[in-house]
């Protein structure tokens, strides 16, 4: 039986490496996306060093064209998606009056629209296929937002609700949607500690029971 095939958006050493380490442990192929090649050939010379199957393709998540061009790459080489991992964030401090429109509008580029460029480069055959997973990491800045986080709370609140309507709506047609709250600061060593957070992807992916898990 062939491997399924993992792709998370957001690669890097905290919750998107983990991730694909407890999917590839499970013996799926993963690739991974970012910006930074060099980031990305040691991450996946870390993940191969543990005996899973990887790969990478660069792309900015902000960019339409380099989205759909990496996903064109990444179906081309290795096949239909069957799960998909959004993870990208821009993680920065800033009360409401230090934003401005065009910064803001930096930060949803990110933080929100990526995750649906994203989606939509797998929706189209998963639906076809009725079968296929999207997971987005979340943020318990969703729940709880605060002033010194706003813009990131603004998008982790969007992100939320994407996740949560494109569970209702895909979910009749076979493919399931489920987002992760984090709760708290993910720290290595501690209860937020990401190897942990990547069991809960794993347990949407397997149970595709609830839409959410809040992680606190």
């Amino acid at each position: 039986m062939s491997k399924k095939l993992i792709v998370v958006v957001g690669a890097g050493p905290g919750i998107g490496n983990h991730v694909a380490k407890k999917f590839g442990d499970n013996n799926f192929r993963v690739v991974l996306v970012s910006r930074n090649q060099d980031a990305l050939n040691q991450y996946v010379e870390e993940l191969k060093s543990q005996e899973i199957e990887v790969y990478s393709v660069v792309a900015d998540a902000a960019s339409t064209e380099s989205v759909e061009t990496a996903f064109e790459k990444i179906k081309k080489e290795y096949g239909s998606i069957d799960v998909l991992v959004y993870n990208a964030a821009i993680v920065e401090g800033g009360r409401p009056t230090s934003l401005t429109p065009e910064s803001l509008l930096i930060h949803y580029q990110v933080d929100v629209v990526g995750a649906l460029r994203s989606a939509l480069q797998v929706i189209p055959n998963q639906v076809a296929n009725k079968s296929g997973t999207i997971l987005f990491t979340g943020g318990g800045l969703a729940l709880q937002p605060a002033a010194d986080y706003a813009a990131l709370s603004m998008g982790k609140a969007a992100i939320r609700s994407l996740a949560l309507t494109l569970a209702e709506e895909l979910k009749p047609q076979g493919v399931f949607v489920g987002t992760v709250t984090i709760a708290g600061a993910v720290e290595p060593g501690t209860h937020f500690a990401p190897e942990l957070i990547a069991d809960k992807y794993w347990d949407l992916y397997q149970k595709h029971e609830d839409h959410e898990i809040v992680y606190s």
